[in-house]
This record gives structure tokens, sequence and C-alpha cells, in this order.
């Protein structure tokens, strides 16, 4: 940040040295550019359209919410201060918002670019719609305090707004675009490659699936309450897991977010790195299109999938210990189930492992009239999850041994999750997070029909109207007791349909040079503006 210099300094000295002191006070007293590497890009810059991890932790560097997660997962205010139910109106939120704040343009923060932002995000192409099904209306009240009416008491709405991030209403508008970018169409706006956010980096250059660079913004309301150490980012996709490692090692990168388990012992022996551990609110599974009439990529007789004896028998058939030990190297958590035990809902019955039973699953396979077996393309990412290729490679094995022929087929995120989110799969992977730390979370997005605002990752094709209609009561249900009970109830039908084949709970490694101190993050999430470097 440029610092203005005293006029009786000026005054005493000649122009070469006014220009030099100049030049001093302009650059930051210890700069420091993060080489930050990844396996997968980020899928765009318009903060509403795509409701994704990866995406969500570049973004927050650009863009703030009104609350977030710390590392251990508890609330904490960013754009809000005090956040509170109103006692005499339960149903209504209050929040006080942080004074001062300008967006990267310059224009100030302001209650309507929270209700701009609000609205914004439940329009039909957003991504984030789900985490605001609660939500009547949102009003400014004064300057400094903005209220949110839910369509009853919504006791956990807080929670939902993590990855909520605030839009400047002028600039979106100005640009065109007051609405998200439709991605699950393939459309783009402004937003997805331009930016004006309130966070500490502001963008500089974007150059997709391959470099994004940002650099800090000198306004930023917390200059002096986080370190701010690094004073650029330049983000680098690299999808080896073998190149990253290396890029890393010899110095092209400072950063890596994503050790692969297999390399961990080598990076945690070099003198000039350092490696954080820790576990993710995040589950690893396989998803069956139990919906369709029939197979639209496999061979089979109608579709196998809607059968549960078929779906069971596949669960039975994955041996999670041995992708835990051979292809995790012991770098994460086997589990019976596709909630993060880190989230509300979560009991160690439903963590469970399966018991492996080859031959009770071909007994089942059988009994369904699939004894033949059948075939099926599995659509896999090889840039989203710690080692996401290689456990589908294993899945190819496990299923051959009860008659399932599956064809691996093998893409970027950017390619295959356009397919989950438009239902063009039969078979796929998957990875879940729950941001708010609540199974609602997951229902909303991978259980519930596809329907407006709800179901838009689940291309399993569940459809029940029972479970739909509990699960629509969860947002607006005060007796917290009452609620988990509820939540309990479509646990056991989630269970004992088997349209997700559980993998592992994802653990997380970080490495970087030893100069630089990153945490782990039970989310996953990145804050740059937290990073220290040595002097």
């Amino acid at each position: 940040m440029l610092k203005r210099l005293p006029a009786s300094l000026l005054a005493s000295v000649g122009p070469a040295a006014v220009l030099a002191v100049v030049i001093a006070a302009a650059a930051p007293a210890y700069a420091e550019t993060l080489k930050w590497a990844r396996a997968s890009d980020v899928q765009t810059l318009d903060p509403h359209a795509y409701n994704e991890g990866i995406t969500h932790a570049f973004n927050q560097q650009i863009y703030e919410p009104l609350v977030a997660r710390s590392d251990d997962g508890k609330l904490i205010g960013v754009l809000a201060t005090e956040w509170q139910m109103l006692p005499d109106h339960p149903d209504t939120w209050e929040f006080k918002l942080r004074p001062n704040v300008t967006f990267h343009d310059g224009a100030p923060f302001t209650p309507d670019d929270v209700v701009f932002s609000f609205q914004r995000a439940m329009a039909p192409t957003s991504n984030m719609r789900s985490l605001l099904n609660a939500v009547d209306s949102v009003t400014v009240k004064d300057d400094h305090t903005v209220q949110i009416k839910t369509k009853g008491v919504s006791p956990l709405l807080v929670n939902n707004l993590v990855n909520l991030f605030m839009m400047n209403r002028a600039w979106a508008e100005k640009n065109g675009a007051a609405v998200p970018q439709d991605f699950k169409s393939g459309q783009e706006n402004y937003a997805a490659r331009n930016e004006n956010g309130t966070g500490a980096y502001r963008l500089v250059s974007r150059e997709a699936d391959h470099r994004t660079e940002l650099v800090a913004y000198d306004k930023y309301w917390g200059i002096g309450q986080f370190p701010l150490d690094i004073d650029r980012i330049i983000y680098t996709p690299i999808q080896s897991p073998a190149t990253r490692v290396s890029a890393l090692i010899s110095g092209e990168v400072n950063f890596l977010q994503d050790v692969p388990p297999q390399d961990i012992a080598k990076l945690e022996q070099n003198p000039d790195l350092r490696v954080v551990k820790g576990p993710e609110n995040r589950t690893i599974f396989f998803g069956v299109n139990m919906g369709a009439d029939k197979l639209t990529y496999g061979e089979a007789k109608g579709n196998p999938f809607a059968d549960k004896r078929v779906r069971q028998a596949m669960n039975m058939a994955i041996d999670r210990e041995v992708i835990g030990k051979a292809i995790m190297r012991g770098q994460s958590i086997p589990i019976g189930t596709i909630a993060p035990p880190f989230i509300n809902g979560y009991t160690e019955e439903m963590g469970k492992l399966p018991k492996v039973d080859i031959a009770k699953a071909k007994e089942m396979m059988a009994a369904a009239g699939y004894g033949d077996g059948f075939s099926v393309t599995l659509n896999c990412t090889n840039d989203s999850f710690v080692n996401d290729e290689r456990i589908c490679q294993a899945m190819v094995g496990m299923m051959a041994k009860i008659g399932i022929t599956v064809h691996l087929d093998v893409q970027p995120a950017g390619v295959v999750y356009p397919m989950v989110a438009n239902g063009k799969t039969d078979f796929y992977l998957m990875g879940w997070g729950a941001s708010t730390f609540d199974s609602q979370y997951i229902f909303d997005n991978l259980v519930h029909s596809r329907s407006e605002g709800r179901g838009a990752w689940s291309a399993v094709n569940f459809n029940n109207k029972e479970i739909d209609a509990k699960i629509e009561t969860l947002g607006t249900e005060a007796n917290l007791d009452k609620r988990n009970a509820t939540i309990a109830d479509i646990w056991k039908v989630v269970q004992d349909e088997s349209f997700y084949l559980p993998i592992h709970a994802q653990m997380l490694a970080r490495a970087s040079q030893k100069k630089i101190h990153i945490t782990p993050n039970l989310s996953n999430s990145i804050f740059v503006k937290t990073i220290s470097v040595d002097k």
C-alpha cells in the first residue's frame, strides 16, 4: 500500500531520492508470492453459479461471506460482526455489518449489497439456492443492519451462509451479471471471468485451466488484523500428482494443497518443506442412477440399478479396507455412509463398514435377474479428490467379481461435474462435504428429488415424496430434538436404499516451503490472508 510521505521529507531531498523513497514505500516490507498448486482449476469466478469446494476455496480470497468457519470448524464473523435470532421474532435473523468495507472498485459495502446478493443466490440459475430454501425475504433495517425473515423458525440458518459471498449490486447490474452464470448449461457471464469483491485479494489475470493471478487489495478492511504476509497469489492447476510434487520440490510452486498419500513420507523427510495433515469434512462415494427405466451408458436388461438387491450387492463387493491401505496409504477413514463424521446426524452405527461378501453379492445379483451380469460406464474425475482415478480403477476390479463389467471414462471435473449436475450419467464418482456441519445440506443436494431449489446434485434420481417432505421440514423446525429425529429417519432410508456407495472420509495433507505456515482446515478451505511467512 502506497503511503503518503511527509512534506518535510520531500522538501529536504532531491528528485531522484524522492523517487527512490516512493518506490520503497510502495513495496511491501516483506513481499511474498504464494505459488499455489492444486489438481483442479477453479470452475468459475461467479460466486453463486457453482456450489463446489475447490471453486469456493479459491473464490473466498476475492469475495467474502457474512460468516465463515475457522480451521477447527467454529463459526466466525467476516462481513458481519454480530448476528442473532430476534427474541421477539424468532423467524427473523439480524446481522450487524462490518463498517468501512469497500469493494475492489472502491464502492462501499452496504446493506443493499447484502439484499442483492441473497436475491441473486436465490435465482433459478444459482447453484446455491438449496442453502436458502428457508429464506422468505431480506430487508435493510438501517445503514449497518440487515434482517432475514424465514418461512418459519430456522435456528440453523446462519450455518448455511459460510459460502454465500457478497457482491456489489451496481457492478453486477452494470456488467449484465445481475443473475448468476448458468453453469449447468455451459453459459458464461461477465462475473465468470471478472470480479469485484471485498476480499483481501483482487484479480489480475485469469487463464482457465492454466493460471490465475491475484494481488493484495490495498484498501482491505482487515489490514492490521491479519498477517497478510502474502502480497501475490499465482494459482496453477497441475493434474498429474507426480508433476505437482516435483514442482514443489523444485521450487516452481511453494504450496501444494493436495499432497498424494504416496508422497507424504518423502516430503516429510525434505528439510526444506513443511507438511501438515488433518481430517477433512468430506466423504468420497459412488452414485448410481436408480430412477431411469434403462441404462443410457451401458448394456443391460432395463436398469439394474433400479433393483435394490443390485445396489446392495455392489455395496458388499467393495473392499474399503483395501482401498484405504493400498491406494490411500492409510490417509483416509473407510466409512459406510456418505455422512462425514463431523456433522450433526452422523452416528457410529451409520459409519460401520458393510461386510465384504462376494458369494452373497452374487446370490443377490442372480435373485435380481442379473446372474450373468451387465455392463456400464463409470464416469470418474482425475483432478478432484485424492487418488480419484485410482479409486475408480479399483472399483472396476471389485465390480468384475460379481459380474459387472465397468468401462472407465476418466475426465477432468470440468467435464464430469456437468454430467452429474444434468443427470447425464448412470454411474459416477462423487465427493461431498457439509459446509453447514449438518445433514440437511447433504439431503437438500444429494437426496431430495430434483425440484426448484433442491436436488441439484441428485443424479441418483431417488424420488420419494415422503422423504422429500421430511427434508423440507428441516429448515424451519424449531424443536431441535424433533428435527434430529427426522434426520435419523431420513438416514435410515438412505442407508438402506444404497443408491450411494460410500468409500471413505478423506484426509488432508498440505505441503509448503518451510518458511510458509499453512494450517489444516476441516473444510479444506484456504484463507491466504491468515498465512504467516518467516521473515
